[in-house]
């Protein structure tokens, strides 16, 4: 472990009105740019003349990238301050964007979506420097507004598509992200002052780094292809033997190291770990639940009695309410961890998110129910997303704060890798057998009804387990060595509803 970080000196702190919006667009650009090319992956394998497998390397790779960049980025932001970090972070998002949009290769275009990845760093970095620049009394409303941004900016993702696919072509969508990136990246640099705290005693740990990307990279591969290769395949369980044992090494090497990566005992913590679990059981949800739902509504309701027949912009429409949800998540969770500590928020995030996946499984046939169900999923994953930041902060260092946020980002990056990839496969394993002569025309399978039910309950369950979880949490103490002088120091509530 570094030394103490050391503290700048700074007499006056940034108001949250001129720091907290850089931040927010930050967070909402990469959000938007992560998911806006979901409902959109069948027509660009027709437009890039790709298979339907093949396209799916545009989520992949930037899954990929996002889990082994964010806790690096989060580290050195640790390391060498939290400003630059963030900057090159959104250098990613611009860089891949602007590629994106002047390509019409799809080997390029899966390079473009790797850049777009770096971006996965801005949720960590964000949150430190809410930490470290914020007032004492506006860290937690600061952090709960960049963790529901995440929520927000998928949620708006989807809306944004069908809205520029109603006028221009594919790459409409990527100018988007390019122009909020740029935007976000001015904002950064103009108003997000200079780190009061370099914890430049660190070291970088290159082996720890390379062999995390090594077990991350394995583990997605395998949980993103799975469903293509077939899950006892010799590569997908090659992959996973492989992940597991460098995950192995990687631990070994950051328990040995003078400056590891990331610290084993910090993690070990019951505050980091717990919290961590329930990151990666609200990500399957999350991820999963967007997957279902969009899916459902854009089936043809004629050939399948089910569904609303709904374009890629209706689809987004009834999924907008999520984002509304995140939205309100964001100060209504701040003020609960300001009077109970974080461990209600992140139960209800989990209840609310299993009432709404319930309810879908049970009552579907009304664009209303989806307008309500989307909402409600909204609303708990927003508390949730403000509810784990609070617990990792109340138990780590500031000068650690950058990657424990970047490992529980990961967890939420890998639980919606591990979501997406089980609801594809409970859809595509209960299918409707239509006659010959229409199945001719149909261009993919379309799933049964009651593969959707099922669907919507195995979210239910793995919201519910993260609304469990808290419970584990006895109390998530402060660190027992804080920075000293530090301007962060006491920045987060003491209580965690334990």
């Amino acid at each position: 472990m570094s030394e103490a970080a050391q503290p700048a000196a700074t007499a006056v702190k940034p108001s949250s009105a001129r720091v907290l919006p850089a931040l927010v667009l930050a967070m909402l650009a990469y959000s938007v740019i992560q998911t806006a090319v979901v409902p959109i992956l069948p027509s660009l394998a027709k437009e890039l003349k790709v298979s339907g497998s093949d396209i799916t390397w545009l989520m992949t790779a930037n899954l990929l990238s996002a889990a082994v960049l964010t806790p690096l980025l989060g580290r050195f932001g640790d390391l060498r301050g939290r400003k630059p970090m963030l900057l090159i972070s959104l250098g990613g998002l611009v860089l891949g964007s602007g590629l994106a949009v002047a390509t019409h290769s799809f080997t390029l275009l899966v390079v473009a979506r790797v850049l777009q990845g770096a971006g996965g760093g801005v949720l960590p970095l964000a949150i430190s420097i809410v930490r470290d620049e914020l007032p004492k009394e506006k860290v937690t409303g600061g952090v709960a507004a960049i963790s529901a941004s995440m929520g927000v900016g998928s949620g708006l993702g989807l809306v944004a598509t069908g809205l520029l696919l109603e006028h221009w072509d594919y790459k409409s969508i990527f100018w988007m992200g390019l122009i909020a990136a740029l935007l976000a990246m001015a904002l950064v640099i103009f108003r997000v002052p200079k780190d009061p705290v370099v914890d430049r005693a660190g070291g970088a740990d290159p082996l720890g780094a390379i062999t995390l990307a090594g077990w991350l990279s394995a583990l997605l591969v395998a949980v993103s292809r799975g469903n293509e290769w077939g899950w006892t395949s010799t590569k997908t369980l090659g992959l996973f033997a492989i992940a597991a044992v460098v995950a192995l090494i990687w631990g070994v090497i950051e328990v040995k190291v003078a400056h590891p990566l990331v610290d084993m005992k910090m993690m070990a913590r019951p505050a980091v770990a717990f919290t961590n679990l329930a990151g990666l059981m609200i990500g399957f949800g999350m991820y999963g639940s967007f997957l279902v739902i969009s899916n459902f509504t854009q089936t043809p309701q004629q050939l399948a009695h089910y569904g609303f027949t709904a374009s890629v912009l209706h689809a987004g429409v009834l999924l907008l309410p999520s984002a509304l949800g995140s939205m309100v998540a964001a100060p209504v969770g701040a003020k609960l961890i300001g009077l109970r500590g974080p461990r209600l928020p992140l139960v209800l995030g989990g209840v609310f998110g299993a009432v709404s996946m319930a309810y879908l499984a049970l009552r579907h046939s009304a664009e209303g129910d989806i307008y309500f169900a989307a909402g409600l999923f909204g609303l708990g994953v927003g508390l949730a997303y403000a509810a784990m930041p609070a617990y990792i902060n109340g138990a780590v260092p500031a000068e650690q704060s950058g990657i424990a946020n970047g490992m529980n980002a990961v967890l939420r990056t890998v639980g919606g890798a591990i979501g997406t990839a089980v609801m594809g496969s409970i859809l595509t394993s209960d299918t409707i057998k239509f006659p010959p002569q229409i199945a001719a025309m149909i261009p993919v399978q379309i799933p049964t009804l009651d593969a959707y039910k099922h669907a919507y309950w195995v979210a239910a369950v793995m919201c519910l387990v993260a609304a469990v979880v808290p419970f584990a949490i006895r109390s998530a103490r402060r660190p027992s060595t804080p920075v000293a002088g530090s301007p962060t120091q006491a920045s987060e509530p003491a209580r965690t509803g334990a």
